[in-house]
């Protein structure tokens, strides 16, 4: 069976921008290449697992989708590190482009996205992780039984700060970044 970590994109492994309608304006935190160099080194698997939204609500098409992945796969090869599997869910229940306007299994915190890996790698849950800035990255742990990782890049430390009380379910853990997160997940 396999280890993994699903990994957020935005805010997680790059700034947070709002919607990434460019190639040129995705940002990658220098952390998250070591954080998945490591992953890489240590035979767990990477895998990228994020909604994207702003393609459904027009904000970009699926050719600058394709591009800015292209472009973020590129520069984690340079830094000798690599995604096992690039995941995302394009939906949106109020989507501008209709055949995006779905309710759709792969949107986080659903579990489609973690099911649409399992169809590929055997992922051994019990010893898995997630890693998000957002309460829906700690219910899609919730959701697939994945420990979780909060990190209070991105939206993290205001979502943390301002609504943690109301949440029904914790993170495992609470890390700075990324790396800090994947060295807490190493120690398991």
């Amino acid at each position: 069976m396999d280890r993994a970590v699903f990994i957020d994109r935005d805010g997680t492994v790059n700034e947070e921008m709002g919607y990434i309608n460019h190639p040129s304006r995705l940002r990658i935190f220098p952390e998250a290449f070591e954080a998945v160099r490591l992953l890489n080194r240590h035979g767990i698997l990477a895998i990228l697992a994020s909604n994207q939204a702003g393609l459904a609500r027009g904000y970009f098409d699926e050719r600058t989708l394709f591009k800015t992945h292209r472009r973020m796969l590129k520069e984690f090869s340079e830094h000798g590190a690599y995604f096992d599997l690039t995941l995302y869910s394009v939906y949106h229940p109020e989507a501008k482009i209709g055949r995006y306007r779905q309710d759709h299994p792969t949107i986080k915190p659903r579990r489609g996205l973690f099911d649409t890996a399992g169809k590929i790698f055997d992922i051994d849950t019990a010893n898995s992780y997630t890693i998000g800035d957002r309460y829906r990255d700690i219910l899609f742990g919730a959701n697939t039984g994945l420990k979780t990782v909060f990190v209070l890049t991105g939206y993290g430390r205001g979502e943390y700060e301002a609504q943690r009380d109301g949440w029904k379910t914790q993170p495992d853990h609470i890390a700075e970044n990324i790396l800090e997160g994947v060295k807490w997940i190493l120690k398991r």
